[in-house]
């Protein structure tokens, strides 16, 4: 594996997510800069929705898109007043995958009872081996060996 090559996970409601696969594009944190400028060509992101609409109480509490990053930087589009910072990215299809069932099993989860504080920033770095579980529920194979 590449040294170099990091794991991502970004946090946002299932529609947002879907928009996102749809367009072939992540953002991070309300499209912030910031976070967006950390991935590197190559780097893979799992997006986790702990809600299905932004407006909306209803819980979803899954993994729901996991790609790959195709761009070498950040790039700002302008939509009216709102200029969100954006990479592209080639989504897997990929099923949405409960995390309750993977708690246990996930090293970037160092509380697991309070499994949830962990995705307060709405985006984080994550292991190697966290990254290869929730992948693997998802894909039903390991896409840095396909990447290889």
């Amino acid at each position: 594996m590449d040294k170099d090559l990091k794991f991502w996970i970004g946090v946002a409601c299932k529609e947002h997510v879907e928009i996102g696969v749809k367009l072939g594009i992540c953002q991070f944190c309300h499209g912030k800069a910031s976070p967006a400028k950390k991935l590197s060509r190559g780097d893979f992101v799992i997006y986790y929705s702990s809600k299905v609409k932004m407006e909306s109480a209803e819980p979803y509490q899954k993994f729901t898109a996991i790609g790959k990053v195709t761009d070498d930087e950040a790039y700002q589009v302008g939509l009216n007043e709102f200029k969100p910072f954006r990479r592209n990215i080639d989504y897997f299809d990929a099923e949405h995958v409960n995390i309750r069932p993977l708690i246990a099993l996930l090293p970037f989860i160092k509380n697991k009872n309070s499994w949830g504080y962990t995705f307060r920033y709405g985006f984080l770095e994550i292991d190697q081996k966290s990254f290869e579980i929730i992948a693997t529920n998802m894909l039903h194979f390991n896409p840095i060996a396909k990447s290889q």
